[in-house]
């Protein structure tokens, strides 16, 4: 779908494709064509993000890899034109394509008590990406946490599932806190959450356009 002047695919769970003046993926997972991107990015380690099978599908010699630190065992063989390790708060320019590594963790979800799927600290990323006049914040896995208030953007990939990052209803809150004037829903629908889950978000969601790819 064209949102501002790029045109964004949601392929499957937290993936997608964004084609402007580079061709992005993010977190490739259930891939189902090959093609060469130019940038990918990834947010950490786990199997559903750092999928070298669907990695290898969009992957070229030209490719830049940028990635959170938790990534460098499983990146150690692939052969790319580069691969950047970026903490929270670092920042990468691929050609004109602004790149910022944004936390991103859990506040309240874990296997147990005083447990996190993905703790704060542990350099788990999510993205702000500025290519050809539009800024895109994808959330990574995280719930809300306090520093998406202080994001600006023009449009924001949210997880909704309720397993391993924000409910729908946090989702919801996060989209009024965030700067931005477009929400697209993730994280459901592969692994975890369902429609259901992107349509109640789509419905609590008042004040700010919502797009469900």
């Amino acid at each position: 779908m064209k949102l501002m002047n790029l045109d964004i695919t949601r392929i499957a769970h937290d993936t997608f494709r964004i084609a402007g003046s580079k061709l992005i993926y993010i977190d490739p997972f259930k891939v189902t064509k090959s093609e060469e991107a130019d940038i990918v990015l990834l947010s950490h380690e786990h199997f559903d993000h750092l999928s070298l099978e669907d990695l290898n599908k969009v992957i070229f010699p030209g490719t830049v890899i940028i990635a959170s630190p938790l990534c460098k065992d499983g990146l150690k063989d692939v052969k790319v034109k580069d691969v950047h390790y970026l903490d929270p708060g670092g920042k990468r320019t691929v050609g004109k394509v602004e790149i910022d590594g944004l936390p991103a963790y859990n506040v309240d979800k874990g296997p147990e008590p005083g447990k996190k799927f993905h703790p704060p600290g542990e350099k788990r990323l999510g993205f702000l990406i500025k290519m050809d006049g539009t800024t895109v914040y994808h959330a990574g896995d995280a719930d809300f946490i306090p520093e998406m208030k202080s994001i600006k953007c023009d449009i924001a990939l949210l997880p909704v599932s309720g397993t391993y990052v924000m409910t729908a209803e946090e989702a919801a809150q996060a989209a009024d806190a965030i700067d931005t004037k477009i929400v697209v829903p993730m994280h459901y629908g592969a692994i975890v959450g369902s429609d259901a889950d992107a349509e109640k978000f789509k419905l609590l969601v008042k004040t700010r356009q919502v797009e469900i790819l």
